[in-house]
């Protein structure tokens, strides 16, 4: 139980950090195209996770790592941050945030229906209802206040595809049983190394400007380097992988907030009624709230006498 209060602390922490890079993504994107947000935040991200490795002294665990570890994250890497970011920052360029953000937020339903085959856990229930609740408050604020229609449907794919990369990367990585900041800066390095070789074969490089470069580094640390960490840890220590994915929700409804405010978006109707429908079915998964028991389920009358 220990562990449980300890991994919803850490993931609620990533989760704080998360519902900023929306923004970041956007005001980014101003400045520069996806490929070049990638390679600049990717160079950050490895860079914070080495100072990461050698300020817990892990450093030296590089030198013990079997080949199949070097394998393991050379595919790893190659999911993310190097697919992964490839395909979501260009969703990013193609729709509004408040569209391309909330899409990609159905990862977690992803996570957990894939951990099931894959690490053989269980999800009851109300786990499942709880995410279908989750995915329908996403879909009403995704439509951008149309719903049924689909403004533009490859941003949207993209969107949702990413969502698909990002949930079995994170299978795979939670296969992976090394220290978080080991695993995490080896994926990150060979990611890195395949945005280099994409961009030497279909990219021509430009120099950033400045405003461009320091929203690469916030994106590289609060959204990939320590972040990941953090989220990372949170699974290691949690009971079960629904019991923490959930929460991960709330960081659309937070980026909303900071989307209005920084980008000057307007929320949608629709959006509201997403909100309602998250957060409900968050504090059903939790147990603080319940619903009424179902009419087919009638009470006894009570026994005479």
């Amino acid at each position: 139980m220990k562990n449980q209060k300890k991994a919803v602390l850490t993931a609620l922490t990533a989760v704080m950090f998360w519902a900023t890079v929306a923004s970041a993504f956007k005001i980014a994107l101003k400045e520069m195209d996806p490929y070049h947000l990638l390679l600049l935040s990717t160079t950050f991200s490895t860079l914070f996770l080495l100072i990461l490795m050698i300020s817990r002294k892990k450093f030296s665990e590089l030198k013990q790592l079997p080949r199949k570890d070097l394998l393991f994250s050379a595919l790893a890497g190659f999911f993310n941050p190097f697919a992964y970011y490839l395909v979501l920052f260009k969703s990013y360029s193609l729709l509004p945030a408040q569209i391309a953000q909330p899409l990609n937020y159905t990862w977690p339903i992803m996570l957990v229906l894939l951990s099931i085959p894959l690490l053989r856990q269980k999800a009851d229930k109300k786990s499942f209802i709880a995410l279908l609740m989750c995915l329908i408050g996403v879909v009403l604020i995704s439509s951008g206040g149309k719903i049924g229609r689909i403004e533009n449907p490859v941003g949207v794919f993209l969107a949702l595809f990413s969502a698909v990369i990002w949930g079995f990367y994170w299978i795979l990585n939670m296969k992976d049983s090394r220290d978080e900041s080991v695993k995490l800066f080896l994926n990150f390095l060979f990611g890195l190394i395949y945005i280099l070789i994409y961009g030497l074969i279909f990219v021509d490089f430009q120099l950033p400007s400045p405003k461009g470069l320091m929203s690469t580094a916030y994106v590289g640390i609060f959204e990939m380097g320590l972040t990941f960490f953090l989220w990372s840890k949170a699974l290691s220590l949690a009971e079960s992988t629904a019991s923490v994915s959930t929460l991960a929700y709330l960081s659309p409804l937070l980026s909303l907030v900071f989307i209005a405010l920084i980008l000057g978006e307007a929320i949608e109707l629709t959006t509201v009624g997403g909100l309602i429908v998250i957060i409900t079915g968050i504090l059903y998964q939790k147990g603080i709230i319940r619903f009424p028991a179902s009419a087919n389920h009638k009470k006894s009358p009570p026994k005479e006498g």
